[in-house]
């Protein structure tokens, strides 16, 4: 393993923010893995700390294949996850909407365009992703749909569900859209939390970078397989709202199957304790997203639900 800074930035107030990559193999660049571009994603920071050290011990065992380069960037705005923020620190821009990045803008292009420049040319890109919303989501792989990328690449994660999305215009500033645009093959995995640490998700997500890159011959190592993954486009994931706001109670986890009409949460009232509101379930099928705080403000996404 090769520990390097692929950029620096010199801060008047803080230590440099140095992202620092972790190399294994060398040769051509096969396989780029990213963590944590915001604050608060540390399950994403974590799944990479696992995977180095699976990718520590394959090293070891002479597993990763030769002319191989895999490379992962664990963390790159460690600067806001010292303080518990979100975005940057200072303009509370997001880092991954800056994408390709400008050596000359502000500072979070600045970022975005020094790690940019040391992620061209891997033939395959993996980022750590995040939901915007708040809650779980089912553990899942998604490609941004470009043109560029076979979505039966996909079905190599073994993941239960592989998810292709219709890139809108807010997109066309992320890494995974730029990778694509600049030729790498890009995807992006979920793993079920963001601010805390689920353990079960992390090893799922670790497992299947692992076993794609086993099915790519980039490393040795037999990954067993775990699910035969049902490609679906995003479209078919439909949300369901809260009708009113209070305290909520969720009847039901992420991946289980639900029936239309079924009772998956309720509302009730902080104050008297009635329930307000009971959400059903409009449609039935698999739930991919559950909203997992106590209070809820009214029409707030409580569920996703992966349509029959």
């Amino acid at each position: 393993m090769v520990k390097e800074i692929i950029y620096s930035l010199k801060s008047p107030y803080r230590e440099s923010l140095d992202v620092t990559a972790f190399n294994f193999g060398e040769g051509k660049k096969s396989v780029a893995v990213v963590g944590a571009f915001r604050g608060n994603e540390v399950q994403q920071m974590y799944v990479c700390s696992q995977l180095i050290q699976e990718l520590k011990r394959l090293e070891a065992k002479g597993e990763i294949s030769p002319d191989c380069k895999i490379t992962v960037i664990p963390c790159v705005n460690y600067y806001s996850m010292n303080i518990g923020k979100r975005f940057w620190t200072m303009d509370n821009t997001d880092i991954n909407r800056m994408f390709p990045g400008y050596n000359l803008g502000e500072t979070t292009q600045r970022i975005a365009d020094g790690v940019f420049t040391s992620l061209q040319g891997y033939e395959y890109g993996i980022q750590l992703a995040s939901f915007y919303q708040t809650g779980k989501f089912l553990p899942h792989v998604k490609l941004m749909e470009t043109g560029f990328t076979d979505k039966e690449l996909l079905k190599l994660f073994g993941m239960e569900f592989g998810i292709v999305r219709t890139p809108r215009p807010y997109d066309t500033t992320t890494l995974n859209y730029n990778w694509q645009i600049w030729g790498t093959k890009a995807f992006s995995i979920y793993a079920n939390e963001t601010d805390i640490i689920d353990d079960r998700s992390a090893k799922i997500a670790v497992q299947a970078i692992l076993r794609f890159m086993s099915k790519l011959k980039i490393i040795s190592k037999k990954v067993h397989a775990a699910y035969n993954t049902e490609i679906i486009s995003e479209s078919s994931i439909k949300q369901i709202r809260s009708e009113t706001g209070g305290i909520f109670v969720s009847c039901t986890e992420v991946g289980n199957t639900v029936s239309e009409g079924e009772t998956i949460g309720k509302i009730i009232d902080p104050l008297d304790g009635e329930t307000k509101s009971e959400i059903k379930a409009e449609f039935s099928g698999i739930v991919y997203f559950e909203y997992n705080k106590p209070l809820i403000n009214e029409n707030t996404v409580c569920f996703k639900i992966i349509k029959d």
